[in-house]
């Protein structure tokens, strides 16, 4: 046997995607230790661990539609569109008129591609 293995224990978890776990299936999620094993003369307990599922990685809450130099658009649950202004770098050659119509011809390029999809 592994010497990091505890045969014996109580476990509690709490799931996001199935109502009780499926024999074979994988959870990805955190595993938490909240109380020792109690060894003594008239108790003998064992230790109680938590799962905690977490959401998969492949399953982003807000996926990225757009991803440009300027500018990425992720698309809420709801289905609305949220433009996110990537950091500026002002460095020595930095011109902010440039910068300024950068942003406004990717926005305007990002919505055009993606109102188009969605008719």
């Amino acid at each position: 046997m592994y010497s990091n293995t505890d045969l014996g224990c109580d476990l509690k978890a709490n799931l996001q995607s199935d109502r009780r776990m499926k024999q074979g299936k994988d959870y990805q999620g955190v595993l938490r230790l909240d109380e020792e094993a109690v060894v003594d003369e008239r108790l003998c307990r064992d230790p109680h661990y938590t799962f905690v599922e977490v959401l998969p990685w492949d399953m982003k809450r807000n996926p990225c539609v757009y991803r440009g130099k300027f500018l990425s658009v992720t698309r809420r649950d709801d289905g609305s569109l949220r433009p996110n202004v990537k950091p500026v770098r002002m460095e020595a050659d930095f011109n902010i008129d440039a910068y300024a119509i950068g942003v406004c011809n990717e926005l305007r390029q990002a919505l055009k591609g993606l109102v188009e999809e969605g008719e």
